[in-house]
């Protein structure tokens, strides 16, 4: 009897990779947690396990080879799958192919070394792909000046920019938070890393590291930035030279031709726009699209991500893979983009139509791609500073936080020529 037992789970051990060929983890509205789903994939590829990135399949599916130990840690972290036969997978990657389908299958080969630029000490606001990085189990390193001046972007494939100003402006924060204690930890802090790397200035060294990014996303590396990320550094590369920083951010007077001196063929995404002179508002620029939300509240504020065909733009298709189109709009210190002020060659692909709004724009600068998304978080609509973080345990099928992980699986993706 136990002789038969034994072969018996023998036959069973044998029959279940042959009947379980593939883990499919659907990434529709199915799925228990969609953020630990891109985990689950970026973990695999640590494993040196490929894994099929099936776009517009399911909201975006994944099919992994099955293995024992990668269906063990779906069930660990909760992340619904499916497990499917040869002869299923097959049928699908047919499903796929067929010429009259807008999905493809896109190869994720290599897992991306991610970076974080951030100031080391802490800041009085959390930072939404920290947030999600660590919530999705996908490991990151922190970076900041001494890295970036030292070269050390080189390590890396994916580099975020933490909530950062680039224009030396100490993020406008001066009307409301000069006496606070970490806003003047923060300028002696910025202003001994100045003078660490030979600058009499904090925005000198900010441009210095502005066009030190630019080298590594021309070279081919893959820049992600959100909130005043992303405007104040195109405002700082489009300010090379010029002093744009007023007395009480630098010790003298901002050049008074500034505008007329910014140069927009420097920029990654925006041109024409024009500059906040005071130091007293919250803004840098016009670019913002803030002051148009003042018609909107939580209860309407939505944008769209627009569709793409998968087979004849793939990174797009990548980029908006989502299990809902329609995304709950959030503010930030740059909220969204005006239009008219985004680059006719950079793409946008979700946008507020009815006021004019921008939300989530992409970009290629030579060999490298660049990501720009306005907001602070995706699951707090009107984050201040000081607030407690978002727990995304609460939030575990967050449509606008997948949108942050569609770029981190982005740079694993076998390169594929974008057709235009």
């Amino acid at each position: 009897m136990t002789k038969k037992i034994v072969i018996a789970l023998l036959l069973i051990s044998w029959l279940i990779p042959l009947q379980a060929a593939y883990l499919l983890i659907p990434m529709d509205d199915t799925q228990s947690d969609h953020l630990k789903a891109y985990g689950i994939a970026y973990w695999a590829l640590t494993k040196d396990v490929p894994v099929d990135w099936l776009l517009n399949f399911r909201g975006g599916s994944f099919m992994i080879k099955w293995t024992q130990t990668i269906e063990n840690e779906c069930v660990i972290r909760n992340v619904g799958y499916q497990m499917i036969s040869d002869a299923q997978a097959n049928d699908i990657l047919t499903e796929i192919a067929s010429p009259s389908s807008n999905m493809d299958v896109m190869k994720l080969e290599k897992f991306p070394k991610i970076a974080v630029y951030s100031p080391k000490s802490k800041q009085p606001w959390d930072d939404a792909v920290t947030l999600v990085l660590t919530y999705a189990e996908i490991p990151y390193d922190v970076i900041f000046d001494d890295e970036v001046m030292y070269n050390e972007l080189l390590k890396y494939d994916w580099l975020h920019l933490h909530h950062e100003d680039f224009t030396g402006q100490y993020g406008k924060f001066y009307r409301s938070y000069r006496f606070f204690p970490w806003y003047q930890e923060q300028q002696q802090e910025y202003e001994a890393s100045a003078r660490k790397h030979g600058f009499g200035k904090v925005s000198q060294l900010k441009l210095a590291i502005t066009k030190k990014i630019k080298a590594y996303v021309v070279g081919g590396g893959f820049l992600f930035a959100m909130c005043s990320a992303t405007d104040t550094y195109d405002i700082a590369l489009a300010a090379e030279g010029v002093d744009i920083c007023d007395v009480m951010f630098d010790g003298d007077p901002m050049d008074p031709k500034a505008q007329s001196k910014l140069d927009y063929s420097r920029t990654f995404a925006f041109e024409n726009f024009t500059l906040e002179k005071s130091p007293w508002e919250y803004e840098f620029s016009n670019i913002d699209n803030q002051p148009e939300h003042r018609g909107l509240t939580e209860a309407n504020d939505y944008f769209t991500l627009f569709q793409y065909s998968a087979k004849w733009d793939p990174i797009p298709t990548m980029l908006t893979q989502n299990h809902s189109q329609i995304i709950k709009g959030f503010m930030g210190q740059t909220t969204g983009f005006k239009k008219d002020l985004v680059k006719g060659d950079v793409l946008i692909m979700g946008e507020n139509k009815s006021i004019g709004e921008a939300r989530y724009i992409h970009g290629v600068i030579e060999k490298g791609f660049f990501t720009f998304y306005g907001g602070h978080d995706p699951e707090d609509y009107q984050h201040h500073v000081g607030e407690e973080p978002t727990d995304l345990n609460l939030h575990p099928n967050s449509p606008g936080y997948r949108l942050i992980l569609n770029n981190i699986l982005f740079p694993a993706a076998k390169k594929k020529k974008q057709k235009t």
